[in-house]
This record gives C-alpha cells, sequence and structure tokens, in this order.
C-alpha cells in the first residue's frame, strides 16, 4: 500500500513538473510573440550570425568534392627511355599498377604516340620526313583520389629514379594552390563560426538582461513571496531557447533563399560538368547540428546572464 501511495506521490510529481515547465514554455513564446518587433529583429540577427558560417561550411564540402573530382583528373607523365622496347614499358605499367598509391595505370608506345600526334597536329607529311620516331614511350600514372599532395610529388619523385624511366613530370603547381585555399577556406569557417557564436551569445545575453530590467520589480516581489533563483530562471531559459531555435530556422530560410538566388549560375555549374557534379546542401545532419547550435547558444548566452543578473537583484 505505501509502495503504491509512493508511486502515485512520484508519477503527480512528475506530471505536476513536466505541467510547469510546459506552461513557462508557452508563456515565454508569449512574451516573445507580445514583443514581435523587437524580438523578430533580434531572431533575424541570430539566424543572419547562424547562417554565414553555415553557408561557408557548404562551399568549403561542394569544393572538397569538386576537388575529389579534379584529383582524378591528375595524371603523371612517365617518359621512358627511347631504346626501351614496348613489351618492357607494358611491363613497367603493370608493375607500377601495384602501388598503393597508384590507382590505375596506361601505356602508350612510341609507335601510338606518333600516330597520336600526327592526327593532332596535322604535321604528318614533315614528321614522315624525319625517318627515326623522335617520341618515347610514355606511362599515363593517375594516383589514388585521397592521395595528399605531398605524398604525389613522392610519388613522381621516385617514378623518375627509376632505371628505364627517363622523366617523371606533374605540374602541381595547382594542386598545391587548390589544396591551400580549401585549408584556408575551412580554418576561416571555424573561425568566423567562433566568432558569429559569441556573438549570438552576445545578442541573447543582452536581449535577456533587457527583459529581467523591465520585470525587475516583479523579480524583487517573488523574491520576497518565497520564489527560488530556478523558479524565475526559468522562463527566461525558455526564452534564450526560443530566440536559438526561431534564429536557426531563420538560418535555414537565409540559406535557402541565396541557394535559390544563385540557382542560375549553379545549374551553369553543374552542367559544365556533363552532370557529373551535382550541389549539395546542408543535408539532414547538418540542419540538425545547426538548430542545436542555435538552441545551444541560446541557452549558454540565457544562462550567463540570468544567473549574474538575478544574484545582483535583492528584495528591498
Amino acid at each position: 500500500m505505501r509502495t503504491r501511495l509512493a508511486d502515485s506521490a512520484a508519477a503527480d510529481s512528475a506530471k505536476g513538473w513536466a505541467a510547469a515547465h510546459a506552461r513557462c514554455l508557452l508563456e515565454s513564446l508569449g512574451r516573445l510573440s507580445r514583443r514581435w518587433i523587437a524580438s523578430a529583429l533580434t531572431i533575424l540577427v541570430i539566424g543572419i550570425a547562424l547562417a554565414l558560417p553555415s553557408g561557408l561550411f557548404v562551399v568549403v564540402k561542394n569544393m572538397d568534392r569538386l576537388a575529389g573530382q579534379w584529383h582524378q583528373s591528375v595524371q603523371i607523365s612517365v617518359y621512358l627511355d627511347n631504346d626501351l622496347a614496348p613489351e618492357a614499358g607494358q611491363q613497367l605499367a603493370d608493375d607500377l599498377r601495384d602501388d598503393k598509391r597508384v590507382d590505375k595505370t596506361q601505356f602508350v608506345s612510341a609507335e601510338q604516340g606518333l600516330d597520336e600526334f600526327k592526327k593532332a597536329s596535322g604535321f604528318g607529311a614533315a614528321l614522315d620526313a624525319l625517318g627515326n620516331n623522335p617520341l618515347p614511350g610514355v606511362i599515363q600514372v593517375t594516383p589514388r583520389a585521397n592521395l595528399a599532395p605531398a605524398a604525389v610529388g613522392e610519388l613522381v619523385a621516385a617514378l623518375g629514379q627509376r632505371d628505364t624511366v627517363a622523366k617523371a613530370s606533374l605540374d602541381q603547381a595547382w594542386l598545391r594552390r587548390l589544396t591551400a585555399i580549401l585549408d584556408l577556406l575551412s580554418r576561416a569557417s571555424w573561425v568566423i563560426g567562433l566568432l558569429l557564436s559569441a556573438a549570438v551569445v552576445f545578442i541573447v545575453g543582452n536581449t535577456i538582461r533587457l527583459d529581467i530590467e523591465n520585470r525587475r520589480q516583479e523579480i524583487e516581489v517573488m523574491k520576497l513571496l518565497g520564489a527560488s533563483d530556478a523558479f524565475i530562471r526559468r522562463p527566461f531559459l525558455y526564452s534564450g531557447l526560443w530566440y536559438g531555435l526561431l534564429g536557426a530556422f531563420v538560418a535555414l530560410l537565409v540559406l535557402g533563399v541565396c541557394r535559390l538566388a544563385l540557382g542560375g549560375s549553379l545549374a551553369t555549374l553543374v552542367s559544365s560538368y556533363d552532370g557529373a557534379l551535382a550541389i549539395q546542401g546542408l543535408g539532414a545532419s547538418g540542419v540538425l547540428w545547426l538548430i542545436l547550435a542555435g538552441l545551444g547558444l541560446g541557452w549558454v548566452g540565457c544562462v550567463i546572464t540570468v544567473n549574474r543578473e538575478l544574484a545582483a537583484i535583492e528584495p528591498r
């Protein structure tokens, strides 16, 4: 009997706790709606602050995918000795394919290279007059797509040191520049994200501070009546969560508008890759992280301000 009474009391206590929090959640939303102009401006600023690093993150993610496709088009030209037999060149190409750093190889004999050059240049008669074929055999080596630029450089150096290889070449300048730009954008997204996160915390904290000042007399009366700081703090904390959540939704809206505004240019870029490139947005996980970030920043900004302001208010 006592166990049943204890269970019933615990259930009633849990229901009362949930009802109190639900009522406080709705009341805080009602306060925001009654001051809808000031609340909308605050939410808009928070949304823009969250949208900027999120948009930069999307740009970096798509450039990483584009860079991956460019990595797949990187080819190392391995020029063989002129006196090397075609069979030996094909055997070397097969051996290089076993290297873990190599994705695929293609051997082009001296005769095949001369025929392709004749067709491309139109100097077939002049080349026939030379008598001997001046072109060497070539192996086109494609590194793995996930191979770092430094590792690609080491592969080029290793290929050039082989006995039957005259020279191995690859223009790596553009690859190094691309990697440096992506690294800079990635770091910039983190730096901007941290700075704007601090701005969101400051905006929410300042808004809650003004709200507390407007309700200062009410808070003093509540403390005189014996209300705890946790009870007084609760509606302000929910207000911070509402600011963060609605700011995250505004950020998603801003990102959607930006994508629509850039739709024509994006379509032109995608068509230039024959459909092989697909522009990606935040994705489901990115949307979830953005919402969680908005809620977390709103809550942190509110907690910091509320604890400090309530400690400074004492009933007279």
